[in-house]
């Protein structure tokens, strides 16, 4: 029998990990916009730094694959 809190932890993982990237992003995606709108030489920094929090839905990927790992 499985236990369901395993599965329902990887989604916590992913989930949470995806909402606070999609929210980090949104703001810093906006703010990146007005920047190269007045300075178009900020363009590689501006992308660098809206890929940054990727970082964390990956690690969410991660902790949540390695959860359901736990399953076998």
């Amino acid at each position: 029998m499985v236990d369901f809190g395993i599965p329902v932890g990887a989604g916590i993982a992913f989930g949470l990990g995806a909402l606070g990237t999609g929210i980090a992003q949104s703001r810093i995606g906006a703010a990146g916009a007005g920047a190269v709108a007045e300075r178009p030489e900020s363009f590689g920094l501006m992308l660098i730094l809206v890929a940054i929090p990727e970082t964390l839905v990956i690690l969410g990927f991660v902790v949540a694959a390695m959860i359901m790992l736990m399953l076998k």
